[in-house]
């Protein structure tokens, strides 16, 4: 079956019309279910008006409604992803609620990564089981709680994980996994609907419930795209994913450093994201969010044009990528105030 990207736009259209028509909904289920989020509850939450966490809510029934609606007819892999991201903003709903400890949510999102695995998602990069299994667990359970971390500022995080699905979507097209690009094309179109909303300043917030279920959604898209099917080699396409998720995935890194050295808990919320960091370098609140959006769409844009290029050229760029990087995180942790 081959996909076009014209074939995707009802997807997109639908579930962002969706998305901008549930969001008042959600906001009003929201505040019935105490789902609220109060100014000064933490030292990080610097809003100034109870926000209903109502993103969640948005997000996953978007995604549900529109893709069995006029997607594809699923398979074992796309109904284990819709499932998981359900059960990851069921656990989110429940900590967005009544503030779970730590344990019970690394436990929760410890089972919903083996529920992928039970059901053959998982990362195929050594063929060596145990050495892949462990992978498949850091890359779901830390793209998971990277897309919670990175979730410090209104619209962030929903405008990272669009921009993503986005990309998701386009090298899915063109490995021809009809499948993973129409579930791509659903998030592209909830992220916009509800992106309306969550713009500062923000009447709903994605909560818990909405950043981790993005986490996770784009994790597991992330591992079932096989580019192989299209005839690309692996040493070509490894690190795509990598790319298109950078930004969460160098904000949870500079926040876990920081945080390590500080001697504080990782799981601990605090003032130390690259949100925070770009402000302390006088970037106000809009530029500083677009400053972290373009990057991702830079990175977006070069893991698509890394599959015209040969294996040398292509890893290298990746592998100079990770230097700056690198070098951005020492910058930032060592010249760039966090609190």
């Amino acid at each position: 079956m081959i996909i076009q990207l014209s074939s995707l736009f009802p997807l997109i259209l639908l579930a962002a019309v969706l998305s901008f028509i549930l969001s008042p909904l959600s906001i009003i289920a929201s505040k019935r279910l105490g789902l609220i989020d109060r100014p000064g509850s933490a030292p990080h939450k610097l809003h100034t008006h109870p926000t209903p966490l109502a993103g969640g809510l948005v997000l996953i029934l978007s995604i549900l409604l529109v893709f069995f609606t006029l997607g594809p007819d699923p398979d074992r892999t796309s109904i284990v992803i819709l499932a998981g991201t359900a059960g990851m903003g069921l656990l989110g709903l429940l900590d967005d609620r009544y503030q779970l400890m730590p344990l019970p949510k690394l436990l929760g999102q410890i089972a919903l990564a083996t529920l992928l695995i039970a059901f053959g998602v998982k990362v195929q990069i050594t063929r060596v089981q145990p050495v892949d299994m462990i992978l498949t667990y850091l890359w779901v359970i830390g793209l998971t709680n990277a897309f919670n971390f990175v979730d410090s500022i209104d619209g962030l995080a929903l405008g990272l994980g669009g921009i993503a699905a986005a990309f998701f979507m386009l090298v899915t097209i063109d490995s021809n996994q009809p499948l993973l690009a129409s579930l791509s094309a659903t998030l592209v179109g909830a992220s916009v609907g509800c992106f309306f909303f969550a713009v500062t300043p923000a009447r709903l917030f994605l909560g818990d419930s909405g950043a981790l279920a993005l986490g996770f959604f784009l994790a597991a898209i992330g591992i079932s795209y096989t580019p192989g099917e299209a005839g690309l080699p692996q040493a070509l396409t490894w690190f795509i994913p990598i790319l298109v998720l950078g930004v969460p995935i160098f904000d949870m890194t500079l926040v876990i450093i920081h945080r390590l050295r500080s001697g504080r808990p990782i799981y601990r919320g605090g003032m130390d994201h690259t949100y925070h960091r770009l402000r302390a370098m006088g970037l106000d609140i809009s530029r500083a969010i677009v400053a972290m959006q373009i990057t991702a769409i830079l990175l977006g844009l070069i893991s698509f044009i890394a599959l015209d290029a040969s294996i040398l050229i292509a890893n290298l760029a990746f592998g100079l990528i990770l230097l700056l990087g690198i070098g951005v995180v020492i910058y930032f942790e060592w010249k760039v105030p966090s609190e």
